[in-house]
């Protein structure tokens, strides 16, 4: 298993967010979905997202919303959120803790925006808000999209139920399951450099 100590942790760090690099463009990636957690007035939230993006200093991992969603009601009374990515051909988890902020009509998603395909863009036309009460279940894209792809010009509909969340990472811990013993460590972000620290598992 080789020596553990900080260089192995750099390293697998390291190797890590090439994965998660990697993931973004590809859709078959195990870390291209990954679970979000935010909480509302007395319980957590969990969901599926899609990672789009990770941006350094400071790292920070981005995903599109709808800005109608209820995890946006969440982020706006506690930014305290964490991630969860998992690979289970190699065993590995990340656990992932921080702060999210909300972009929304603004410089970073008109950038975004004007990259998101028409296929996705649809969904952002939806009639209902995401969770809202249906009184019959009916699908929640534009009728006259449903077996094709809406025009450029009607699909900047979409604009304005879109948003991206910026998910700025405080701690990334990973675990790494061996069978000759589990690696577990922390590493914490912050302004000036990173603390590494060994976990028992």
């Amino acid at each position: 298993m080789g020596n553990i100590n900080r260089t192995y942790i750099e390293n697998f760090f390291n190797q890590e967010l090439n994965e998660l690099k990697i993931a973004i463009k590809n859709g078959k990636h195990p870390y291209h979905c990954f679970y979000f957690s935010t909480c509302d007035d007395s319980h957590p939230e969990i969901r599926t997202v899609v990672l789009r993006d990770i941006c350094n200093n400071p790292l920070s991992i981005r995903f599109n919303s709808d800005i109608r969603s209820k995890k946006i009601e969440h982020i706006k009374k506690n930014n305290q959120c964490s991630g969860l990515f998992y690979d289970p051909k190699r065993r590995i988890q990340i656990r992932v803790k921080g702060v999210s902020s909300i972009h929304y009509n603004d410089k970073l998603t008109k950038e975004i925006w004007s990259n998101v395909e028409l296929q996705s863009r649809k969904c952002y036309m939806a009639k209902f808000s995401p969770g809202e009460v249906m009184d019959v279940w009916e699908p929640n894209i534009p009728k006259s999209y449903l077996k094709k792809d809406p025009s450029l010009e009607d699909s900047e509909k979409g604009y304005l139920n879109f948003c991206c969340i910026d998910f700025q990472v405080k701690s990334f811990e990973v675990l790494e399951l061996h069978h000759e013993g589990h690696i577990r460590f922390k590493i914490l972000c912050k302004n000036k450099g990173k603390d590494y620290i060994f976990l028992a598992t």
